[in-house]
């Protein structure tokens, strides 16, 4: 004989699965708002992040200063300005070798279009250099067309490298004012906020803080392992560019999984370029081999679960901040999944039975005063 439903325990569901469905809702629409706000004021958030970053990787530099007694300002200003010349000395590593090796790659980037062209030429395509020609006429035909959106674009691009200019300075101010005045932050949210605030927003602030820096100077280390050990295959290949691809291999080192597929391609093609297709195949191999000693040697120790992510999260966060906000979506993605889990793993504790948390009328408990001493 088959159970009927109870009208009572059916109805109960319902109502139960009504409200979690309008509270799921309102959670979302305070998410969309939240993110709209923060595309409003992008201007300000995108320097602040971008000081954040850069705080967390020069902030153990001057942590060291500070212990060794020196003023908070004279030791972020010594650690500001001494990474604003390392990233010059960089700049200009990169700018030399690429000027002086322009007119080497630009011949070989001909040399490969007229072996293309021979390669179409023959079987099986067998295109003939009438419908060559006709193709290359009908590509700038479509070019004169477009020159006004060619215009718009550069207009454009310069736009983008000015804002950027902008934000690298803002970045630079913020970040020698958290160097100077990080540590204290938290005593002062402490004291800004009533209640059982005044103890959740500050231990959520901290974990958060440690997380990005161990995000951040992990995938620094892993980038610079990948990009020594890259660097040194093409060197050994005489591959032309050698310090900027291993400098491009270090960046995209802090957008996982992507990054390294997009300077692996490059590398690989500036390879096929200039070396031919065995040497671009030899790059392809090291490459390759870095990166699975990369994924399955070097992060997993360095990091050793400090972002408490797995690989298929980190996956997923990578393709949906790219698809949301492309290369700063993928960029920030990593980092802002840690973070959530941070205050979950944090929400958690504190609805638990186990981690009774203080009580939400409760202020942090003052510190005990020191009995007086008696001689």
């Amino acid at each position: 004989m088959s159970a009927t439903l109870r009208s009572t325990k059916a109805t109960a569901a319902l109502r139960t699965a009504a409200r979690v469905s309008a509270e799921s809702l309102l959670v979302l629409l305070m998410a969309g708002v939240t993110l709209w706000i923060v595309g409003r004021m992008w201007s300000v958030v995108w320097p602040l992040v971008v000081g954040l970053f850069l705080t967390t990787l020069t902030w153990p530099l001057t942590r060291f200063l500070r212990r060794r007694g020196w003023p908070p300002a004279l030791a972020a200003g010594v650690v500001t300005v001494s990474f604003l010349l390392l990233v010059a000395g960089v700049i200009a590593l990169i700018a030399v070798p690429v000027a002086s090796q322009s007119g080497e790659l630009s011949k070989g980037v001909i040399e490969g279009i007229g072996r293309l062209r021979e390669w179409a030429a023959g079987p099986p395509l067998n295109i003939g250099d009438d419908e060559i020609s006709g193709a290359f006429d009908t590509a700038m035909a479509r070019v004169q067309d477009s020159i006004g959106s060619m215009v718009t674009a550069v207009a454009t691009g310069v736009g983008t490298v000015f804002n950027g200019v902008v934000t690298a300075f803002l970045a630079l101010f913020l970040m020698f004012f958290f160097l100077k005045d990080g540590p204290r932050f938290l005593p002062w949210l402490t004291r800004q906020l009533p209640g059982r605030l005044a103890v959740d927003v500050p231990i959520v602030a901290e974990r958060s803080w440690d997380t990005l820096g161990a995000f951040v100077r992990s995938q620094a280390f892993v980038g610079l392992l990948d990009a020594v050990f890259i660097g040194l295959g093409l060197w050994f290949l005489d591959v032309p560019l050698v310090l900027p691809l291993a400098v491009l291999t270090f960046v995209s080192a802090f957008v996982p999984i992507v990054g390294a597929l997009f300077a692996g391609l490059v590398a690989v093609l500036i390879a096929l370029v200039s070396n031919g297709v065995t040497d671009a195949l030899i790059v392809l191999a090291v490459i390759i081999v870095v990166q699975q000693l990369e994924g399955n040697v070097f992060q997993p120790m360095i990091q050793s679960r400090g972002l408490g992510l797995h690989a298929a999260v980190v996956l997923l966060a990578v393709t949906l901040g790219g698809s949301l906000a492309g290369i700063v979506g993928s960029l920030l993605a990593v980092p802002s999944a840690a973070i959530i889990a941070v205050f979950w793993n944090y929400l958690r504790e504190q609805l638990s039975d186990d981690t009774p948390g203080p009580d939400a009328d409760d202020a942090p408990a003052p510190a005990p005063t020191p009995a007086p001493v008696t001689s």
